[in-house]
């Protein structure tokens, strides 16, 4: 658990349309914990999580990536930003899931693509609703992050 020596305060910048966290508040504490592991903590709900090296990279592989949490981060923004909307509009998206596949190129060692298959069955959403879904998931704020040169394939089906 973290100690209680940040406050934790969001203000919106209204010229750039943007949250501040103030106070110094750091989101993650990630520390190395030799052996290419690292154990980051969020700092807001104390949950951690811990990052090995992958085998093909002179790691364990006993763990996620720091690039698998990239892969995997795009899937669950996906999946968090429509779920926002579909409870908006009245929407049940349970039992929606993704497989991720994540590409990585060499010289320089780089995530080259990520292919996301999401599933969504007994979808009950309208056509319309459909469509925004899928806008919304395209959009998420970690798709519109990743470099353009990452080549995103997101397959819906549903």
């Amino acid at each position: 658990m973290l100690p209680k020596l940040f406050k934790f305060r969001f203000c919106k910048d209204n010229e750039k349309n943007i949250y501040k966290v103030f106070e110094n508040m750091p989101t993650i504490t990630n520390q190395y914990k030799g052996s290419l592991r690292t154990n980051a903590i969020h700092s807001q709900s104390g949950n951690s999580l811990i990052t090995d090296a992958p085998v093909d990279n002179k790691g364990k592989g006993e763990a996620f990536s720091p690039t698998d949490l990239v892969a995997g981060a795009l899937s669950a923004c996906m999946m968090t930003t429509m779920g926002i909307v579909a409870e908006r509009d009245g929407i049940d998206m349970s039992g929606v899931r993704t497989d991720v596949l994540k590409v990585m190129a060499a010289d320089p060692r780089r995530i080259s693509e990520v292919h996301i298959n999401m599933y969504w069955d007994n979808c009950t959403a309208k056509n319309k609703q459909i469509k925004k879904l899928k806008n919304t998931a395209l959009t998420c704020p970690v798709a519109i992050s990743l470099h353009p040169d990452i080549r995103q394939e997101i397959n819906f089906h549903f």
